[in-house]
């Protein structure tokens, strides 16, 4: 086993004290034609035109929605190039070689206050479609669906929690661009005609919750409020979010909506602000790069394409260039592992881990229980990885692994370093097939 959860030591302390810097953009950047969520996609453009920032050059198809895809440099079509993407998995990239212009797309027209004041949820929800919007928390989830259906909203969750270990990308987000959230917000009480905005940040964060509630001093009347919520994790699960804040419990299979809720992540608000305000797509975003592999632990400022190698330099490189590593896209706990650092940051990368490999021995099951009084949906995780190993379908079904949200909590416990999470993984898989 490479790197167990357990091993895990968190700096986020550190980092979150740690100003943004503003990433060099490079000279070639890469956009991935397929992903996660989207097993097909189209290329719009042809090798050697140019292509704006802000363009449209491609479309991805996931079935029951199309994504598009969105240069984020000027420049010129310059080919094809396999890497890994977020997900794990090597695809084909669109190569753009970089004028270094940053010439947006003409066809791109800012919105005045007036205008936005007057656009409905059905005019939010195209406008969001048409600029890729997607949940910036990592789940890359379409944002423009949420906008799809006439359920009377009550009140907006906002999830400033950035539950996991060393991530800080959202808390740099809400130091450095406040306006930009809050007015966020302010569009999102426009689509859904909702008077009240609860933003949900940990207690913890004491300082971060006196600057908003200092600045939203600005907007009294607003009805958008700071929600302190507890310091656990998964606390950033938007069910545990829910209870928390509102002391309302959503039934496995049911939505937010039905209950009048709608909740989104505070750098979706800031990617929602970019896409209504100036009809942009999400071009950049923060990114904390991090972990004991490399020697400087940085928070960046990244354009959409970067190369993950071009970072770990601007980190210092490796503290032990001869070590094996493990890099991670996204927390610890619910991330993607890559096998090198062949990787290509795109827009739902919250964080880069860079660890040391550890090995350790996977011991046996000691029927501790660990597993059972952490799982946060009430799931039994020994009895699943057991029927997994039986390969016994029906059982599995039974056990609804369904309902599993892979926060890892049943690995990180586990005291026999048994990757407990994994065998889940491929219970939902099980469960899925008839």
């Amino acid at each position: 086993m490479i790197a167990p959860v357990s091993s895990i030591h968190d700096t986020k302390g550190l980092l979150e004290t740690l100003p943004t810097v503003s990433m060099e953009v490079p000279d070639l950047l890469y956009f991935a034609v397929t992903n996660a969520r989207c097993a097909k996609g189209e290329v719009l453009i042809h090798e050697g035109d140019h292509v704006y920032m802000g363009q449209c050059i491609g479309m991805r198809d996931g079935g029951f929605f199309k994504q598009p895809i969105h240069s984020s440099v000027s420049g010129t079509f310059d080919g094809y190039e396999e890497h890994y993407h977020r997900s794990g998995k090597k695809v084909k990239f669109i190569r753009i070689r970089n004028d270094h212009k940053d010439e947006w797309d003409p066809s791109l027209k800012p919105r005045t206050d007036e205008e936005i004041a007057k656009l409905t949820r059905q005019d939010f929800s195209k406008i969001l479609e048409e600029n890729a919007m997607v949940g910036l928390g990592g789940s890359s989830f379409p944002t423009y669906i949420k906008f799809n259906n006439d359920k009377k909203i009550e009140v907006i969750l906002i999830n400033a929690i950035e539950c996991e270990p060393y991530i800080t990308a959202d808390i740099r987000l809400m130091e450095e661009e406040i306006e930009k959230t809050i007015e966020g917000m302010r569009y999102l009480q426009i689509a859904f005609e909702c008077k009240k905005v609860l933003i949900c940040i940990k207690k913890k964060h004491r300082s971060l919750i006196s600057t908003y509630r200092e600045f939203l001093r600005r907007y009294e009347g607003s009805g958008i409020e700071v929600c302190p919520v507890g310091n656990f994790y998964p606390q950033g699960w938007e069910i545990a979010m829910i209870r928390s804040a509102l002391g309302i419990d959503i039934p496995t299979g049911h939505l937010p909506s039905e209950f009048g809720i709608a909740n989104f992540n505070v750098s979706t608000v800031w990617g929602i602000y970019e896409a209504v305000k100036n009809n942009h797509s999400v071009i950049e975003r923060r990114i904390s790069v991090t972990g004991d592999g490399i020697k400087y632990p940085s928070n960046f400022l990244v354009r959409i394409g970067t190369p993950l190698k071009l970072l770990l330099d601007k980190c210092g490189g490796y503290v032990h260039p001869d070590k094996d590593k493990v890099f991670i896209l996204g927390g610890p706990m619910m991330g993607a592992s890559l096998p090198s650092d062949d990787g290509i940051i795109s827009k739902t990368v919250t964080s880069v881990l860079v660890f040391d490999a550890q090995t350790s021995e996977e011991g046996p099951c000691i029927r501790c229980g660990s597993c059972v009084y952490s799982c946060p949906t009430h799931l039994e995780p020994k009895q699943i990885m057991d029927a997994v190993k039986a390969f016994d379908k029906e059982r599995i079904k039974a056990l609804n692994p369904l309902r599993c949200i892979e926060c890892g909590l049943c690995s990180y416990v586990c005291t026999s370093h048994i990757r407990v999470t994994d065998y889940i993984r491929r219970a939902k898989m099980f469960a899925k097939t008839k």
